[in-house]
C-alpha cells in the first residue's frame, strides 16, 4: 500500500510539473530515478537492475546503471528504427516527395462541390498520408499550405478546416510510427503483422467513425457560430508556402517504398525473406537519392542534401528516443515501487477482467495525453506495464497495447497544449480551446470505436 501511495503521489507530481510546462524528458527521468531510489527503502528485496544486467556492487550506482542499460538497449533496437524513420521522413520532405504525395492525394477532393463532405474526406485522406508522414505537426504544416486554402475557398470556416487538419494524425498507424514500433516490440510481434492484422482492422473502423463525426462536428459548430457557407472565397496562401520548384509527380511514390517493402517481405507475403524496418528505410532513402542525382545532375549538391537524412535521425534521437528511455525509467520506478502490482491485485480482487483493466489503462493514457499534449509521452510511460498486467489476466499483450497505443494518439488532439493543435489554431484564427471543442466529438468517437473494436480484433 505504501508503494502505491508513493507511486501515486509521484505520478501526480509529474503530471503537475508537465502542466506547468517543465520539460517532460527531464521530469520523467528524475521521477523514475526517485522511484528507483525509494524502492531501495520501501521494497529492498525488489531488483532495480535493467533486465538481466549484473549489479555494479553498489545499489546507488545500480540506479544510474539502469539508465545506461535502457539507453543502450533502446538506441540499438527501437531507437534505431525511430531514428531511421525520422531520417527518411526528413529526406522525403527535403526533396519534395512529401509535398508531391500530399498534392496527388488531395487534388481529387478539390473537384467536389460539397464543402463539409470534402472536410470529412479530407480527414480520411490525411490519416492515410500519416502512415507515410508520421509527424503530426509536419503533416499538419503540409496540409495547411496545400489543403487548407482549398477548404476555405469551398466555404468551410477557417476554424473547421484547422480543426480537421489537427486530427489527421490521431491514429499512429504503420511501421514509421515510433509508438507502433514500441507496441509491436512490447507485444513481441513483427511490426508488419502488428500493422496489418491488429492495427488496420481497428484503424479502419475508427477512421470511418471519425470521418462521419468530422462532418457532423464541422457543420454543427459552423452553424452555431453563424458561419455562412460561401464558395469561391478569397484565394489564400498559407504560411510556410514557398516558390521552390515542385518535385516530379512520380516522387509521390517514394514515401511508400519502405512500407511496401516491409509488408511484402514479412510473414504476410514472402516469409522466407525478413526485412528490417531500418533496412527498408535505408533502401527507400537510397532509391530517392538516385532519383535526385538523375533529376538534378549535380552530385555535390545532392550528396550534401542527403545530410537531411542524418539530421532527421539526430532530431528523432533528441526528441523521441530520449523520451522513450526517460518514460521507460519512470515506468520501471512505478513497477518496482509496487504501484503496478497493487493495481493488478486490486482489479483482480474487485472482479475486474481484462476488458475493464484495459479501460482503466486507456483512461490513464487519455488523461496524460491531454495534460501533456503528447501521445508518445502517455503511451511510452505506461505501454511497458501492459504485458505484465495482461498476462496476469491470462490475456495477450496486444489486447491491451493496441487500444492504449491508438488511444494515446487520439487523446493528443483533445489537448489544447499539443503542438499540432497550437499550430492549426493560428491558421484558424482562433484559440486552441476552440479547436479542441471541435475535435472532441470525432476524437471521443474514435476512442470508443478503438476500445470496442480492439476487444474484437486484438
Amino acid at each position: 500500500m505504501l508503494g502505491f501511495l508513493i507511486g501515486l503521489v509521484v505520478t501526480i507530481g509529474v503530471a503537475w510539473l508537465i502542466i506547468k510546462k517543465y520539460q517532460a524528458h527531464t521530469v520523467l527521468l528524475l521521477a523514475g530515478l526517485l522511484l528507483l531510489t525509494l524502492t531501495l527503502f520501501v521494497a529492498p528485496d525488489t531488483s532495480i537492475l535493467f533486465k538481466k544486467a549484473k549489479s555494479t556492487g553498489l545499489s546507488l550506482f545500480d540506479i544510474f546503471d539502469y539508465v545506461r542499460g535502457s539507453l543502450a538497449y533502446r538506441a540499438a533496437g527501437l531507437g534505431m528504427i525511430i531514428m531511421a524513420a525520422g531520417g527518411f521522413a526528413k529526406y522525403m520532405d527535403h526533396i519534395g516527395a512529401t509535398d508531391a504525395m500530399v498534392n496527388v492525394a488531395i487534388r481529387p477532393l478539390g473537384l467536389l462541390n460539397a464543402p463539409y463532405m470534402v472536410l470529412a474526406l479530407g480527414y480520411a485522406v490525411g490519416q492515410f498520408l500519416n502512415i507515410f508522414i508520421p509527424s503530426a505537426a509536419g503533416l499538419a504544416m503540409l496540409l495547411l499550405v496545400t489543403f487548407f486554402p482549398t477548404l476555405v475557398r469551398l466555404g468551410v470556416s477557417r476554424a473547421a478546416a484547422a480543426a480537421m487538419i489537427g486530427t489527421t494524425a490521431v491514429l499512429d498507424l504503420g511501421p514509421a510510427s515510433g509508438a507502433s514500433n514500441l507496441a509491436a516490440k512490447t507485444a513481441e510481434l513483427d511490426v508488419a503483422v502488428y500493422f496489418a492484422q491488429h492495427q488496420l482492422p481497428v484503424g479502419l473502423a475508427a477512421i470511418a467513425v471519425i470521418t462521419i463525426l468530422t462532418y457532423v462536428s464541422g457543420r454543427y459548430f459552423d452553424g452555431k457560430a453563424g458561419h455562412v457557407v460561401a464558395a469561391d472565397g478569397p484565394r489564400l496562401q498559407a504560411e510556410g508556402a514557398t516558390d521552390k520548384p515542385a518535385a516530379p509527380a512520380f516522387y509521390a511514390l517514394l514515401p511508400m517504398i519502405p512500407l511496401t517493402l516491409i509488408l511484402i517481405f514479412s510473414k504476410l507475403v514472402i516469409s522466407s525473406v525478413k526485412l528490417n524496418v531500418v533496412t527498408a528505410m535505408l533502401i527507400g532513402a537510397l532509391i530517392a537519392l538516385v532519383c535526385e542525382i538523375i533529376r538534378h545532375r549535380d552530385g555535390k549538391a545532392v550528396s550534401k542534401g542527403f545530410m537531411a537524412f542524418f539530421d532527421g535521425m539526430g532530431q528523432m534521437f533528441a526528441r523521441i528516443v530520449s523520451l522513450v528511455v526517460c518514460a521507460e525509467i519512470f515506468a520501471a520506478g512505478l513497477r518496482t515501487i509496487g504501484l503496478v502490482d497493487f493495481l493488478i491485485q486490486s482489479a483482480q480482487g474487485a472482479g475486474f477482467g481484462i476488458t475493464a483493466m484495459t479501460l482503466v489503462m486507456c483512461a490513464m493514457v487519455t488523461v496524460i495525453a491531454v495534460i501533456t499534449g503528447s501521445g508518445n509521452a502517455a503511451f511510452f510511460s505506461f505501454g511497458h506495464l501492459a504485458p505484465n498486467i495482461a498476462s496476469s489476466f491470462g490475456a495477450t499483450s496486444v489486447a491491451m497495447l493496441l487500444p492504449m497505443q491508438l488511444t494515446a494518439g487520439l487523446a493528443r488532439s483533445m489537448s489544447p497544449v499539443a503542438g499540432v493543435i497550437i499550430a492549426v489554431s493560428d491558421a484558424g484564427q482562433c484559440s486552441p480551446i476552440e479547436i479542441v471543442r471541435r475535435t472532441a466529438l470525432p476524437v471521443l468517437g474514435g476512442i470508443v470505436t478503438v476500445v470496442l473494436t480492439s476487444v474484437i480484433f486484438a
